[in-house]
């Protein structure tokens, strides 16, 4: 929905609430349901309102469970019935620099003061140990705000007793604990504050009147900001910028300026303002978000443009260029298709309102962020929070360098007449083994992320995924695969659960990058081989249908298990004998 993308008008938002609820909800889109909890140091009734409507608009569908007023930390540390029998999947502890009980003094010592600090931080943590102890689920919380006075003016900044200061040095020590404990983030309260205008976020009315740590015209804004997070825990963040060249890389149309005319550099601000835009889009990469490029152009003005000497973004940064004179929208479709992932997962950002328009009416699900001018080209992306962080691992930073070796196949897989002679050729190692520590954050990733090639598309959390890791009813195998252009990383992973005799499959997945090339089959293989080490008899695999995979509905029957019952949702259950099982793989060599 428009009206819910940054720049958003935070009043219409707060003042339609309900409307736009009614609106989402109407629009029948498929959503999966999270139970959220929400422990409040504040008002929180609005903040979780227009929580709602943001985690609607992504997909998810929240149930929300409120504590009273300012009863966070009694519900964290003696957690009531309620809040028991809710089970949340997520906690979200609302607290801000109203609710700090300790502050220095300018009459405190400097130990004084530092007591105050550990005092005020061990509160937090044991909050924090009690929820994980407890409820095992993710915790989301905020750090704390800057202070609207400073009684020592700048000083308080570097002064041991100044409150700012104080502040500065609490978040330093909630950073560092999310830095070291899985399944734990911080909101920034500080940064929101900051980028709304922190006297009128503060504005000491709303706070004496309705006990809101913030003014209502910020509720948006911070809303937005959680919801990112809550929104990447659950694979609902994108993958891909999808990216014009014209007035979007770049000042001026190459085609007509030529390469000398654009305007991308130091010279002026015009130049600048590309020039420092590039330099954002770059530093996604690493991030592991693929770049690529959808440009009405002749390719040589595209690459021409491109190389431009005071350019940063170069033809080799961007998975697959797209410049020709076809509809936008039909090449946003082929780039999807050419890196396997769905068009919903790309990011459209265009200059031009109409083809924005053309790309979202033709393509549900893309997003197609307003571009109105260069200056704010870098916060139209940013604010958006589409690329939201909560992991980073190698995978992730190679994840172009992957897909620019994915083209190299299918470039060299066009030499070959025989799809078999072409697998053979590309030299293919597999390691599928049991979990590792190594490989557990990037495995839990891949269980939020695929969509696809995901048979239950169950989705697990760090603690989830610990507790299958350590269990010994469940028989685990994750799969690499590296062939002669390069390591895809940790592509596929399967999780069954034993039970007398019986193996239940309650994961499959593989990411599409690997499609195709044997792996599924090398993945079976390893498992009857588990399984005939672990005297199981039977394999019983379970597809769930969702709008995004259908592609792998018949995946258990290729295999030869037989259908033993279909729901009228289209469920479908199969099983297996592993006596008698022959290797299904051809082309992978298994280490």
């Amino acid at each position: 929905m428009k009206e819910l993308l940054y720049p958003f008008d935070s009043s219409y938002i707060m003042s339609k609430k309900k409307s736009i609820k009614r609106q989402l909800l109407s629009d029948g889109r498929d959503r999966f349901t999270k139970r959220i909890a929400i422990l409040g140091g504040s008002t929180t009734d609005d903040i979780m309102k227009v929580l709602e409507l943001f985690l609607l608009d992504s997909g998810i569908a929240p149930e929300f469970y409120q504590c009273e007023y300012a009863q966070y930390e009694q519900e964290a540390l003696f957690p009531c019935e309620e809040l028991i029998n809710f089970r949340p999947e997520l906690i979200f502890i609302h607290t801000s620099g109203r609710n700090l009980r300790q502050a220095p003094e300018l009459t405190d010592s400097r130990e004084a003061v530092d007591a105050k600090l550990l005092a005020e931080f061990n509160r937090f943590k044991a909050i924090w140990t009690s929820l994980k102890d407890t409820f095992h689920c993710p915790i989301i919380q905020n750090n704390f705000e800057s202070p609207f006075f400073r009684i020592m003016g700048n000083k308080d900044i570097s002064d041991f007793r100044g409150l700012s200061r104080f502040i500065s040095r609490l978040n330093n020590l909630f950073a560092e604990y999310a830095e070291e404990n899985e399944n734990f983030y911080i909101s920034d309260l500080n940064y929101a504050a900051a980028d709304f205008g922190l006297r009128k976020w503060a504005d000491p009315y709303y706070w004496n009147m309705y006990k809101y740590c913030m003014c209502p015209e910020a509720i948006p804004a911070f809303a937005y900001s959680v919801s990112h997070i809550i929104k990447a825990l659950w694979g609902r963040n994108k993958k891909a910028l999808a990216l014009d060249l014209d007035n979007t890389l770049w000042g001026g149309v190459v085609g007509d300026d030529g390469v000398t005319g654009i305007e991308i550099g130091q010279e002026n601000g015009v130049s600048q303002s590309y020039y420092e835009f590039q330099n954002y889009i770059s530093r996604l990469k690493p991030l592991g978000i693929l770049l690529t490029v959808c440009s009405k152009n002749d390719e040589e003005n595209a690459i021409d443009g491109l190389n431009h000497p005071e350019g940063v973004l170069k033809p080799a940064d961007f998975v697959v260029i797209k410049a020709n004179w076809e509809n936008k929208d039909r090449n946003i479709s082929q780039i999807a298709a050419e890196l396997n992932i769905l068009p919903e997962s790309i990011v459209f950002v265009d200059d031009n309102p109409a083809e924005r328009g053309i790309v979202e009416a033709q393509l549900p699900g893309v997003i197609a962020p307003v571009m109105d001018s260069v200056e704010n080209y870098i916060a139209n992306i940013d604010r958006n929070g589409f690329f939201e962080t909560v992991s980073l691992n190698a995978d992730d930073m190679n994840r172009n360098e992957m897909y620019r070796e994915n083209a190299m196949r299918a470039a060299a897989q066009a030499a070959f007449s025989d799809y078999g002679e072409y697998l053979t050729s590309l030299n293919m190692e597999a390691e599928i083994e049991d979990f590792t520590p190594l490989y557990i954050q990037r495995i839990t990733q891949l269980t939020n992320k695929s969509n696809q090639f995901n048979l239950t598309t169950r989705r697990y959390t760090p603690d989830e995924m610990e507790a299958v890791y350590n269990s010994t009813e469940h028989i685990r195998l994750y799969g690499k695969l590296i062939d002669k252009f390069g390591d895809n990383g940790v592509v596929s992973v399967v999780i069954g659960r034993k039970d007398a005799g019986v193996l239940h499959v309650e994961l499959w997945l593989m990411s599409c990058r690997v499609l195709k090339r044997d792996m599924e089959q090398a993945m079976l293989d390893r498992l009857v081989e588990k399984c005939r080490a672990e005297g199981i008899s039977t394999i019983r695999g379970y597809y769930y249908p969702t709008k995004k995979n259908g592609m792998v509905k018949e995946l258990y029957k290729t295999f030869g298990f037989t259908l033993v019952s279909q729901s009228d949702d289209g469920s479908t259950v199969w099983e297996m004998p592993v006596e008698g099982y022959t290797d299904q793989n051809k082309y992978i060599t298994v280490k």
